[in-house]
């Protein structure tokens, strides 16, 4: 059943949603997140939004009911904006309670480590767009919740390696996360440019829906492929130029080491370290 031409435009808001925002925002409050630097406060606050206004209002419905093309829109904004800022504005101490439990934390080193983050991301985000799976998810509402809720839980594994806010379950190596982000982007890039370069609609459900702004389903599918093609490939080599001048910076005063050093993860654990080297358990 399509969507009615102009139903995009409106602002609505799913319930679902603003509970699982509330939930994040609250759990943030409740263990002292608000006690981070400001920038990082303010990074979380604008993950929150960011993810609002993914998944509610005229993008959402875009996504949903008119274009592939602003689909994956959403589904980058899903994995390649809204995790950093979750991770950035994440301080350690509101990570450690969650990965306590000596399974979690066992399971989340593993999972977090370059090669099984890159992994748990590639293959669903591959897999959820093979045509079958990718209408199914159309189709079925309850199903494409579930899309999304594994998009954003692998994207925040993926940028784990890069962006960790806890020394418990560390960043990569400088140089790891160069050639990390590098192959990360090749299977996007595989996929955007198959969708891209196919001369047939691949789903049907776009190839039904109304025409928004006169643009025929073909072109929305390739203009789809290179959103995802293009425009994931330059954010991720944005992010490894990031990392490049960071590793420089650092050789620049003489810091060589590999390790990524403690400053990088807050004023917290500056705090730790200096407790560790005063003999002392930190607070």
């Amino acid at each position: 059943m399509t969507a009615p031409p102009d139903l995009w435009r409106q602002w609505d808001l799913h319930p679902s949603v603003i509970m699982g925002l509330a939930l994040l925002g609250g759990l943030y409050v409740h263990l002292g997140g608000l006690r981070a630097a400001r920038r990082r406060v303010a990074s979380f606050a604008g993950a929150l939004v960011v993810l609002g206004l993914a998944l509610n209002g005229p993008l959402h419905n875009l996504s949903d009911g008119y274009l592939f093309s602003a689909h994956m829109v959403q589904h980058l904004v899903l994995t390649l904006v809204f995790p950093p800022l979750l991770l950035y504005g994440t301080p350690a101490w509101v990570v450690r309670p969650l990965v306590q439990p000596h399974w979690v934390h066992r399971v989340a080193r593993r999972a977090t480590r370059p090669l099984a983050a890159g992994v748990l991301f590639s293959v669903p985000i591959t897999l959820w767009h093979f045509p079958q799976f990718y209408e199914a998810a159309l189709e079925h509402h309850p199903l494409h919740i579930v899309q999304h809720l594994v998009f954003l839980a692998t994207g925040v594994v993926m940028w784990w390696p890069v962006l960790s806010p806890s020394p418990e379950l560390p960043r990569a190596g400088y140089l790891t996360q160069l050639l990390y982000l590098f192959v990360l982007g090749l299977p996007m890039s595989v996929a955007g440019a198959l969708i891209t370069l196919s001369g047939e609609v691949l789903y049907p459900f776009y190839a039904a829906a109304p025409r928004v702004w006169d643009v025929g389903p073909l072109a929305d599918q390739q203009l789809g492929g290179l959103v995802m093609w293009v425009g994931g490939t330059i954010y991720l080599w944005v992010a490894a130029t990031v990392v490049w001048f960071r590793w420089a910076a650092r050789e620049e005063r003489g810091e060589a080491e590999r390790a990524v050093p403690l400053e990088a993860y807050g004023n917290a654990e500056v705090g730790t370290r200096n407790a560790e080297q005063a003999g002392r358990p930190p607070c």
